[in-house]
């Protein structure tokens, strides 16, 4: 029951006006934002959410939506695995076949959002806002991920974390560069894509099933299963967002499908989400943690926040600060899986 408060305990704690001069570091950045207001407060109390699950026995799966290959954030994705700063990631098929595309050597290039996009089309050059790319290199990858699906047991449906996890460990012997499934696949950190038909890595599979046979197939219901025993099996676990979408909503429905399955969970213990959706147009996207709660989906005394903010800004500030964290990264106490047909987790 909500007791009433006075002034005094109304006007309790002031703003702090922030101080550009002596901060000696990103975090310290971070640390002075949050004595200050509107979204910049956000940022800075995101930054303390996510040094919380780090401190805890907790794992934490993060989603991420939108074109942020494309927009230069995979290295800070492949930090975050190679440093443990996530245990699970949950994307779009554009983000891992876009992985794919750079860490082949590929680029993504600048362009701008005026750009004559019927001269593109002529030239073949895909456009995604202010990026381009090459079409007749997607168009390869295309067909690469078709033949790759086609070496696989025709016998059986995969999970999408056993087929991106083969992917990543087929990749890494045509790799320029490490990225996000190579990375993913070393360290033994699983990744999933609830929508992956929605993307060119089902473009492939679909193009090889028309021109070769192919019945390669996913058992995406196995996804939900294996994410939900994630969340059933891990001591308390923590959510972390940039962007909405179907990779959001399949990281929060985890906790649903525990509870359906009897698993005595109560809800992610540590939420955090960066995204420019506004929850009063109904959708997932935009919803808030505390809607979440309600589902069952938000622990109800969860560190949460959302920071409404453009995920190609609030990204690298916070994952560079906590790169900083070298002592907690360190001591962290962080969930093992061991890959292949089924998903073993130990926490």
């Amino acid at each position: 029951m909500h007791r009433p408060r006075g002034k005094k305990q109304i006007l309790s704690v002031p703003t702090r006006p922030f101080e550009p001069q002596g901060a000696g570091s990103i975090a310290e950045v971070l640390e002075r934002m949050q004595g200050t207001a509107f979204q910049g407060k956000n940022l800075g109390i995101a930054f303390d959410v996510w040094k919380k699950m780090l401190a805890s026995e907790c794992t934490i799966m993060m989603g991420m939506s939108g074109a942020m290959v494309p927009a230069g954030m995979r290295r800070l994705v492949v930090r975050m695995i190679e440093h443990r700063l996530i245990d699970c990631l949950v994307s779009t098929g554009a983000n891992f076949f876009h992985d794919l595309h750079e860490t082949k050597g590929n680029f993504h290039y600048q362009g701008s959002a005026n750009m004559d996009d019927v001269e593109l089309a002529e030239n073949l050059v895909d456009r995604m806002y202010d990026v381009l790319a090459d079409e007749e290199k997607f168009r390869q990858h295309d067909l690469w991920i078709g033949r790759f699906s086609a070496s696989l047991d025709q016998s059986r449906p995969y999970t999408t974390r056993e087929f991106l996890n083969l992917l990543g460990r087929e990749l890494s012997k045509k790799a320029k560069e490490g990225g996000i499934l190579t990375a993913a696949a070393k360290a033994g950190i699983p990744l999933y894509c609830p929508a992956v038909a929605d993307s060119s890595i089902g473009i492939g599979i679909g193009a090889s099933r028309h021109t070769t046979g192919n019945q390669f197939n996913f058992d995406v219901v196995g996804d939900v299963v294996e994410t939900a025993r994630i969340a059933a099996e891990s001591k308390a676990t923590g959510v972390i967002y940039f962007g909405g979408g179907t990779p959001k909503n399949f990281v929060q429905q985890t906790e649903v499908t525990a509870i359906v399955m009897n698993a005595g969970v109560t809800g992610h213990k540590y939420a955090l989400q960066v995204v420019t959706d506004s929850p009063h147009w109904g959708g997932l996207s935009g919803c808030t943690f505390e809607e979440a709660q309600s589902w069952g989906k938000i622990s109800k005394d969860a560190s949460m926040v959302t920071c409404h903010c453009d995920s190609t800004i609030a990204m690298p500030i916070l994952v560079s600060a906590l790169l900083e964290q070298k002592k907690l990264i360190r001591n962290r106490k962080r969930p093992k899986f061991e890959m292949g047909r089924e998903l073993k987790i130990k926490v």
